[in-house]
């Protein structure tokens, strides 16, 4: 039979929470190497009551972690999703400072995945779906430039797909429904011959770093092209660069240069056409220049998407957040690529990423409030007991 809402949430236990995210931060899982974080997550969940798979997903160093619970056989199934792996940052172990859980991955993301767990645990502890399922789900191979995503994609590959997503990033001001795609690359320029001193070179000579500085002259340009390509909660396109590399000495003409950035787009699909624009102007670039240009990195992270606001998640989600904070999430863009882009892309099913606010990601200093992890645990139970419905 189907429990108030008041009822889960008097089963989120702060305390029960608050350990289980210790025991997740203690245990040192920098991306490529989140056994031990995995097993750590496993031992607890079975300790729940909970019957836990270990699919090893295309990456047996550390097998993620699965539980499916099922409250009935009709209804959807609402997915908790969270990565294990911290990046390669110095350790720091957990503490509690003023109200605030302090730790490698408090903020990005045990703390997170620590919430979503307890609310399954509320759910389950007073059998609060009325129909429905929960599959909660944990891996590797998240943060790059260690990871490629590969356990997720074997994971949604597998089946691991529940009919909906929630993400616990540390996003909790904003719900976005819409992100851009996005590709790291690096192109490398050269010529041939050997490194000479400048008033030595030759006639004629193929200036690679000149190359480098016009293909970062061009990238500017076509960001203030792309300024104009513009998608409702997404923003518009982007071509960045933050790098670029070349010479061993001021007054030497160099064989090689490096240049590396992003690339972004907002059109759902439109990687293909992304990439051939690319290739035409390096390739423009390399016969007008008399270099050789290849592109030696091209890791596309995640394609754009687009979740509709009238989409049932959406509603689920924004109603939660009505009982537990009084008001609903304004809608905007996800600033940066997370695992939500593949379950769109690859699953076809709506993902949202909402978690703790929390701060200093991807620096030694991540800290998140206790009393956003149990914010985050109430308005998952609560989606799921939305969403779960026959």
């Amino acid at each position: 039979m189907g429990i108030d809402g008041s009822d889960v949430l008097a089963h989120i236990d702060e305390k029960r929470l608050l350990d289980t995210a210790i025991a997740l931060v203690e245990v040192p899982s920098p991306t490529l190497d989140a056994g031990a974080a995995a097993d750590r997550l496993a031992e607890l969940l079975t300790a729940d009551g909970f019957a836990v798979e270990r699919p090893v997903a295309d990456w047996p160093t550390a097998p993620a972690v699965a539980v499916r619970y099922r409250a009935g056989e009709g209804g959807r199934v609402l997915q908790f999703d969270g990565h294990l792996d911290t990046v390669h940052l110095p350790f720091v172990g957990p503490s509690i400072v003023d109200g605030f859980l302090c730790g490698s991955g408090a903020s990005d993301m045990k703390g997170g995945l620590a919430a979503a767990v307890e609310a399954l645990r509320a759910l389950r502890d007073c059998q609060a779906l009325a129909d429905g399922g929960i599959l909660l789900t944990a891996h590797d191979h998240h943060e790059g430039p260690w990871g490629d995503r590969r356990q997720l994609l074997a994971l949604i590959g597998e089946g691991y797909v529940g009919d909906g997503v929630l993400l616990p990033e540390y996003l909790a001001h904003l719900l976005p429904l819409g992100g851009r795609g996005q590709a790291i690359f690096a192109i490398d320029i050269e010529r041939d011959g050997e490194p000479v001193h400048e008033v030595l070179r030759p006639p004629g000579l193929p200036d690679v770093l000149g190359t480098g500085a016009e293909f970062v002259a061009q990238m500017r340009a076509l960001n203030e092209r792309l300024s104009g390509l513009q998608a409702e909660h997404v923003g518009c396109e982007s071509a960045f660069v933050g790098r670029i590399e070349s010479g061993q000495i001021y007054n030497q003409a160099p064989v090689r240069c490096r240049v590396e950035g992003t690339r972004r787009w907002v059109r759902p699909g439109a990687l293909d056409a992304v990439r051939a624009e690319f290739d035409a102007m390096i390739d423009a670039l390399a016969k007008e220049s008399g270099t050789r240009i290849r592109v030696a990195e091209w890791d596309v992270t995640g394609d754009a998407f687009r979740v509709a606001e009238d989409d049932l998640l959406v509603a689920a989600l924004q109603q939660a957040h009505c009982a537990v904070a009084g008001r609903p999430l304004p809608f905007g863009a996800k600033p940066f690529v997370d695992d939500g882009n593949h379950f769109i892309a690859r699953a076809g099913i709506p993902a949202l990423s909402h978690g703790p606010a929390g701060l200093g990601a991807h620096t030694t200093q991540e800290r998140v409030a206790v009393a956003e992890l149990v914010r985050v645990a109430r308005v998952y139970a609560l989606t799921a007991q939305r969403f779960c419905v026959a």
